[in-house]
């Protein structure tokens, strides 16, 4: 073997493993991708779904709920930085069986996922000026 060309042997096959590796991680940087990667503001494609079953922790009594409104998710700034944010309202029952009044969360999704609900009072502010639309299936859960 001749020592003049092992060196930029050794300098082909670094190149060639570097541009593998770069390709390969490539689509963290949005590369070849139409959309998120699934990082942290990644679309949450089944939100409705995630809603439905996160309030039955949520709420003491998930049935009998009136008024059931949700937002389209859209990209906001809450406590902890910039998630999708899905706004629901709904007038719910209290412990005596009678109704609450309307209320208004915020449920916020990181990576795609429910991550929480926030708290009314700061919901206010990512909800503001929101569009919603009937949402059935909240006043179709069971206990």
């Amino acid at each position: 073997m001749d020592r003049n060309r092992a060196p930029s042997r050794r300098t082909a096959l670094l190149l060639a493993v570097t541009l593998l590796l770069g390709a390969c991680s490539g689509h963290h940087l949005g590369f070849g991708h139409d959309g998120d990667d699934g990082g942290i503001h990644a679309f949450p494609d089944h939100y409705k779904a995630d809603i439905l079953a996160a309030m039955h922790a949520y709420l003491n009594d998930p049935a009998g709920i009136r008024d059931a409104s949700i937002s389209e998710p859209m990209i906001k700034s809450v406590p902890g930085g910039t998630r999708y944010v899905v706004c629901l309202r709904f007038n719910g029952k209290q412990n005596n069986g009678g109704y609450a009044g309307e209320k208004q969360i915020a449920a916020v999704f990181l990576a795609g996922r429910f991550d929480d609900f926030i708290d009314p009072t700061v919901a206010r502010e990512p909800c503001k000026d929101v569009a919603y639309a009937p949402f059935p299936e909240l006043e179709k859960l069971k206990q």
